[in-house]
Parts: C-alpha cells; structure tokens; sequence
C-alpha cells in the first residue's frame, strides 16, 4: 500500500437518502453496502458514507491517506504537531484507521495495514 490520497469519506446523517444521492451522482451503485458503511470504488478512488461521522467528530468530508505503518506515521504527524482524534481503530480484514487534526483544524485520515 503505497502513500496516497485514496478515500475521502463524508459525514451523514441520513444514510439511506445520501446513499440514493451518491448512487445517482457517481452512476454506480455502492460496493458496500453496510447500517454502519456505505462505499463506492470509482476508479481507484474510495468514496464512503459514514452514519456514525458527526457522533464522531467529523464536520465535514475526510481525506484518507494510504500508509505503509501507520504508527510510525500517526506517530511523525504527533511530532509536527498534529492532535488524534481517532487512535488506531480496525475498520476490516487487515485495515486499520486513525485521524489527526493539524493546527488550523483541518481533518486528515490514514489507512494502514496495521497499529
């Protein structure tokens, strides 16, 4: 899993209308399809719905981006002076999440393969 932007997942509160939104808007219907997930794969990129994102924090849409460790990245981002908001949290076979908020309060997202 090389470094990269590959998701961006958008707070809901109405799953059901926002998955008929996101169906109509990228033309495909959702690769998952969970109460607690709904995801598309458009072309390389991951697209998610989360139901529980406001209750978790999240104002807005999120930026994942795909790590090799992400300890040891969670870890620099700390040093830099970015603040967790999410620890290391599985999410799916071998797929952890975790996200930081660096100084101007801008969300970021990493997916690794491990905590």
């Amino acid at each position: 899993m090389a470094d990269n932007f590959k998701a961006i997942v958008y707070p809901v509160k109405d799953l059901a209308a926002s998955k008929a939104l996101f169906t109509a808007l990228l033309g495909a219907a959702p690769d998952q399809d969970a109460p607690y997930y709904v995801g598309w794969s458009i072309d390389g990129q991951d697209i998610g719905l989360n139901p529980q994102g406001f209750d978790q924090g999240m104002t807005g849409p999120v930026p994942y981006v795909n790590v090799v460790d992400l300890k040891a990245r969670l870890e620099a981002l700390v040093a830099a002076g970015a603040s967790v908001l999410q620890e290391p949290t599985p999410v799916g076979p071998g797929l952890h999440i975790a996200t930081v908020k660096d100084a101007d309060g801008n969300v970021i997202g990493l997916r690794g393969s491990g905590a």
